[in-house]
């Protein structure tokens, strides 16, 4: 049976799930959510990141990685952050990401990313470049290299045009069936395009099942939905919850919900300043534009009136009748009559 979840056009109201139809219904009253954000990096990686954390790790990387037409991964060892210091959680410098090694030698990065930075093709580049130079060693073969996939997923629409999950290699731009080398990859996971998408196969998409869990703004029942179909969900959020059981790390997990709602801050800040400055230079610039317009249509128009009035002395005209002409005054036309 192919379970899909179809989306609403009243998207404030509540979903109920119908197994049977495989689509999700609407209701007038709403519910909001009460789980903690799975979004949060430091939770994220908590849930990820860690010894222990093979079997949920593993699940998300085959339904990210499938449609790239490699085997499913059995066993990865996870590269894990042991300690993390309440100060650099604040910071922009933090990185919480999570780094894997598979059984086939390739290097795994994931980033969760919800502020737009305006940055995240440069800074997936930086990163996978960081990652691909961090495995060469003295001595070693070029071809001895692993191969390097980048996963971002994001909380914004990036890239702009692309679905909910895009994939990059390195090919010929003429002949894009012409592919330099498989060894650099770079997913994004898209939570906007997620969101927006209109129906949603739960039952024959795997990525489908744990976008669903990750979404923040899923509604309880769907959550539990795939959580009962999906073994490596369900140890997800058995992890989540042991985690958030913890006192520091609930102190730790809202210390990094506040440093994002910060910096999203910041940037609606920075952003809206950007755009009062641009509107401020051009009212200026229309403004000065303007004055220097009719200072020039000013001059013109004095300049052709002296010349009238030039041109009405020489033919013996009175400077009572010029000046009712040319609106020139009188004394400026008597001191072109003495020139």
């Amino acid at each position: 049976m192919r379970i899909l979840w179809q989306k609403s056009p009243q998207t404030k109201a509540k979903r109920e799930f119908a197994p049977y139809k495989g689509v999700w219904k609407t209701q007038k009253k709403s519910e909001p959510s009460r789980r903690f954000n799975p979004l949060n990096d430091f939770l994220f990686y908590k849930t990820m990141g860690e010894k222990g954390d093979e079997p949920q790790l593993t699940g998300f990387l085959n339904a990210i990685l499938a449609p790239s037409g490699r085997k499913p991964i059995e066993t990865l060892e996870i590269i894990e952050k042991k300690t993390f210091v309440k100060d650099m959680l604040e910071g922009k410098s933090c990185s919480l990401d999570v780094a894997a090694i598979l059984s086939d030698g390739t290097r795994v990065n994931i980033e969760v990313q919800l502020n737009d930075k305006r940055n995240m093709d440069r800074r997936s580049l930086f990163y996978w470049g960081k990652l691909y130079a961090e495995t060469l060693k003295q001595g070693i073969d070029y071809i001895e290299l692993p191969d390097t996939i980048a996963i971002n997923i994001v909380n914004y629409d990036f890239p702009q045009g692309g679905g909910a999950h895009t994939r990059f290699r390195l090919k010929e731009v003429s002949d894009p069936a012409l592919e330099l080398t498989g060894a650099i990859e770079i997913h994004f996971v898209n939570m906007v395009k997620w969101r927006e998408l209109a129906e949603k196969d739960l039952r024959g998409n795997p990525l489908h099942r744990w976008l669903a869990w990750l979404d923040p703004e899923s509604p309880p029942e769907l959550v539990e939905e795939v959580k009962n179909m999906d073994g490596a969900i369900a140890f997800a959020e058995d992890r989540q919850g042991f985690v958030m059981h913890d006192d520091e790390a609930r102190e730790l997990y809202w210390r990094r919900q506040i440093a994002e709602m910060d910096r999203r801050a910041e940037i609606a800040f920075a952003l809206e300043k950007a755009e009062m400055d641009h509107r401020a230079e051009i009212a200026f610039a229309l403004e000065k534009a303007e004055m220097d317009h009719k200072a020039e249509i000013a001059f013109a128009l004095e300049k052709a009136a002296l010349n009238n009035a030039r041109n009405a002395l020489a033919k013996g005209l009175s400077i009572e009748l010029i000046h009712e002409i040319t609106g020139l005054d009188m004394e400026t036309i008597a001191d072109l009559q003495s020139q």
